[in-house]
């Protein structure tokens, strides 16, 4: 069983299924998380709010490899808990080739335990955690939490390339 790439313990939904959840994507279509990712390989990223600095550059890391995903046939889908229409603008703004779902309920974040106390300039306050899962089959083969989001993409396929 893969371990998270950045620590040393095991992720603890590694080998788990996917939760049964459905959200809304930047279409307003409904999105069933488990009969999407059901079947192949899949990437399931989390990211704190459209268009900030960092969740822009991760974004975009992913649309510009978004054909070396694809190529492999690797579903590519990306979760905040923006609302569908802020979705919308920022694949719009940046072009984004990708799926993104709203969770505004944080439902998904909180399943994926990716909802957590955040520290920044001395405050604390609940947000996201950037994470990413691999998922294979509906299960979790591979986490990725805290993400630094500098190279991540390559590490993303280099553990599938080791995985499949």
């Amino acid at each position: 069983m893969a371990v998270s790439k950045t620590k040393s313990e095991k992720h603890p939904l590694l080998g788990k299924s996917i939760p049964s959840i459905k959200l809304l994507d930047q279409e307003e279509t409904l999105f069933d998380l488990k009969k999407e990712f059901s079947k192949g390989w899949s990437v399931l990223y989390f990211y704190p709010k459209d268009d900030t600095p960092g969740c822009t550059t991760e974004a975009c890391d992913f649309r510009d490899n978004f054909a070396r995903l694809k190529k492999n046939k690797i579903k590519l889908v990306g979760v905040s808990p923006d609302p569908v229409k802020k979705h919308k603008k920022f694949i719009e703004k940046y072009d984004l080739n990708f799926t993104l779902l709203a969770d505004e309920d944080r439902e998904l974040c909180e399943g994926m335990k990716v909802w957590k106390l955040k520290k920044f300039m001395g405050r604390e306050y609940m947000g996201v955690e950037r994470s990413t899962f691999l998922i294979k089959d509906g299960k979790i083969a591979q986490a990725w939490q805290p993400v630094k989001v500098a190279g991540h993409v390559d590490d993303v396929l280099n553990a599938w390339k080791e995985l499949k």
